[in-house]
């Protein structure tokens, strides 16, 4: 059962005319991030892309940047660490490094443009705690690897 309350997450203009995190549609999980000046990427090119912000993700959670799909889509831009982290403490200003997959024609990111998306997640503080064996896993998978369930 949900609350109604929104975690609070405080964030700073770092540029005149930079635009805080939103939401396109009530309910949505992402909070689109937009630059605040122009770049090129050129087939295969990387840009680092300025958002403006600095956000104070709160203790125990954790902000991932995650591509926005109709990029990736249309014109095969991505991020080039997907998914990208902000951790608690950090409070500079996040940047969004796109990629250029398409092998032929370049990209324009314009000021104002819907570059990614910040999702925030709860993350658990761990003790990782060193043993000589793991007990099985639940679901009987064990050692199977990538792709181990077929296509």
């Amino acid at each position: 059962m949900r609350s109604g309350r929104a975690l609070k997450v405080a964030f700073r203009r770092l540029v005149p005319g930079a635009r805080p995190p939103e939401r396109a549609h009530a309910g949505d999980a992402g909070y689109d991030l937009r630059a605040v000046e122009g770049a090129e990427l050129p087939p295969g090119g990387r840009a680092l892309v300025r958002t403006g912000l600095s956000v104070a993700i709160p203790e125990g959670y954790a902000g991932l940047v995650l591509p926005r799909s109709g990029l990736a889509s249309r014109h095969g831009v991505s991020l080039a660490n997907a998914p990208g982290l902000i951790d608690p403490g950090y409070r500079g200003e996040v940047k969004v490094p796109l990629i250029n997959h398409d092998p032929r024609e370049a990209f324009r990111v314009e000021p104002g443009m819907r570059v990614a998306q910040l999702v925030l997640v709860r993350a658990e503080a761990a003790a990782f705690v060193e043993v000589a064996a793991l007990e099985a896993s639940p679901d009987g998978r064990g050692e199977a690897g990538f792709g181990s369930s077929g296509m």
